[in-house]
């Protein structure tokens, strides 16, 4: 019992920090304003793409714009927490904290804790976006709040393969991997359209990459015509695993490192 206080007290130290330098700096804006930056010009420039024939989404171009904008948001959230974590190593807070901490599991828990405060913060800010857009939402309340399990494992799963690089590397030129992975994993998947409208080599990533599923359940939950939702939360839930695995490794090399 008193590990679990203890790995609670590391966590909630280290959530407490971020959140506190989240909302201190206009930085935090940063995550949002680039996703909201892309679904205003595709939801605008292209909205006659909703109008190609075989493009089928009751719920308009701006829902199954939002879905991704929401995605990205909620990703990019949990690479700006790995830069954050970098920065903490270059400063040599982060080894402080390693020092300090009798649970050092509990660190990683603190900075996924507070990434999920940033993500509420923007994801929050790109559904207002969304609205005054004209979004339609078609799902129910139950739909919604599938939606929004499904952009928190997304966050999640960013963040720790994230807290990795930043762990690996601790250093804030690590940034690139961490950012690139992520933004490319995202374009990589249906953006502009339905996956059947894909052609080519970008289908074919498509349909292996485990963005378009989540990207797919989340649209149909808008929609209010749930499809492969089940399986958006197993792939969602399998990533948070794999990149926790990668983030407690990365973790055991910085101690290492001293």
């Amino acid at each position: 019992m008193g590990g679990i206080r203890t790995f609670l007290y590391v966590g909630g130290a280290v959530a407490g920090r971020q959140i506190r330098k989240f909302f201190g700096s206009v930085a935090f804006l940063v995550p949002a304003a680039f996703p909201i930056f892309f679904f205003v010009a595709f939801a605008g420039g292209l909205s006659r793409v909703g109008d190609v024939p075989g493009f089928e989404f009751a719920a308009g171009y701006t829902s199954f714009q939002f879905v991704w904008a929401l995605l990205q948001a909620v990703a990019m959230g949990g690479a700006f927490t790995g830069f954050s974590i970098a920065g903490d190593f270059e400063s040599g807070f982060a080894r402080r904290f390693l020092l300090a901490a009798p649970r050092r599991e509990g660190i990683v828990f603190g900075y996924v804790l507070a990434s999920l405060v940033r993500t509420t913060f923007t994801g929050s800010l790109v559904f207002i976006v969304g609205v005054l857009a004209g979004m339609q939402i078609l799902g129910t309340g139950v739909d919604m709040f599938g939606l929004a399990g499904l952009a928190v494992l997304v966050n999640v799963a960013a963040t720790l393969f994230g807290a990795g690089m930043a762990m690996l590397f601790r250093t804030q030129q690590a940034g690139p991997l961490i950012q690139t992975p992520i933004f490319m994993t995202l374009f990589l998947a249906p953006v502009y359209v339905p996956f059947d409208l894909l052609e080519g080599w970008i289908q074919a990533i498509a349909a292996v990459n485990p963005v378009t599923f989540i990207m797919g359940a989340g649209r149909s939950l808008i929609a209010g015509e749930p499809a492969g939702v089940g399986t958006a939360f197993l792939i969602g839930f399998a990533l948070v695993a794999l990149f926790l695995v990668w983030a407690l490794f990365a973790l055991r090399r910085a101690e290492r490192a001293g």
